[in-house]
């Protein structure tokens, strides 16, 4: 049966490495599309939704080292808005490019997305999310000193720059995404979390922040009223005791479970836990919807049901 899906794109599925060039990722972005077909082939509606990290916090990097008076820097909003145009439009090309091969005759749709945020959100007193690339503890030092940003250590990678990360309430374009997809487009929404903005006197204002992905993702799948949430991220299931001996592979994960092992530190942030928080998050949003956690490898039989990690809410006990 075709289902309404929102996908979340994990990093690995735009950027392939540190210091990627445009090419590098246009590639990425190709193998990307050569899996996500085959979603598209079975009749499924895409709605798809990417994170922005390595891509934002390296043109906020390119307009700071190159701004001056008659050429100031953008700030980091406009940074969002300008990853979001320049990622859909990777994905974009290599869509219709797969779609050229394979004989399908969609248009594809990316929408600068704008997400509310709540001004008074804490994550504004404590940033979080990583932007750019990776740093030595000598380089993170010095942008520390010179640039004034809050630089933390991120999975044993590198320093990486960090900048606060609010929840999202609502997305402002969600009936346009409704809309499209309705119309049989493959709409590319949300890009980079969205571009956030709060509410000043009836007017929409963008602020410094960069909203995680899979919560973003997660909203929107919400608002459209999708039937699934496809999280891609590096691994094939969510596992606990990740990395030990002991490691376990989870295939069905219900939402008691899953807060269970989160309130036992199973789960790293900034890589595993918000992807199943959000996942739980959509599970218990209407009765019946699934999230799906796994590689972008996988994607077409996890959505098939043949691997990955479903969340779902707590099955009925047997009478």
């Amino acid at each position: 049966m075709a289902k309404k899906i929102v996908v979340a794109l994990g990093g690995n599925a735009i950027q392939t490495g540190n210091g990627a060039t445009a090419e590098d990722q246009k590639q990425a972005c190709l193998n990307t599309a050569k899996q996500l077909v085959k979603l598209i082939q079975d009749g499924h509606k895409l709605i798809i939704a990417h994170g922005n990290g390595p891509q934002v916090g390296n043109i906020v990097l390119q307009q700071q080292m190159n701004q001056s008076d008659k050429l100031p820097a953008m700030p980091l909003d406009t940074c969002g808005a300008m990853s979001q145009g320049m990622i859909g439009y990777w994905l974009q090309n290599a869509l219709y490019q797969v779609f050229a091969e394979n004989g399908i005759d969609k248009n594809v749709v990316t929408l600068v997305t704008q997400v509310l945020v709540d001004e008074n959100d804490p994550a504004f007193k404590n940033p979080t999310k990583p932007i750019g690339s990776f740093y030595t503890k000598e380089e993170a030092d010095e942008l520390s000193k010179s640039k004034g940003y809050t630089m933390k250590e991120d999975a044993g990678r590198g320093y990486r720059r960090v900048v606060p990360s609010p929840k999202p309430v609502d997305i402002i374009e969600k009936k346009a995404v409704t809309d499209l997809i309705e119309s049989g487009n493959i709409v590319i929404a949300s890009g980079g979390g969205g571009i956030p903005v709060s509410k000043e006197n009836n007017k929409l204002v963008g602020v410094e922040a960069v909203i995680d992905k899979d919560f973003a993702s997660e909203k929107l799948a919400e608002l459209v009223d999708a039937d699934a949430l496809l999280v891609l991220t590096a691994v094939e299931n969510v596992a606990i005791n990740f990395g030990k001996p002991d490691q376990k592979n989870l295939t069905n994960l219900s939402v008691s479970d899953a807060n269970k092992y989160i309130e036992e530190g199973q789960f790293a942030p900034g890589s595993m836990l918000p992807k199943v928080q959000a996942a739980i998050q959509f599970a218990e949003s209407k009765k019946g919807r699934q999230a799906i956690i796994t590689s972008l490898d996988h994607a077409y039989d996890a959505v098939n049901g043949k691997t990955g990690t479903i969340v779902a809410q707590e099955q009925p006990a047997m009478v």
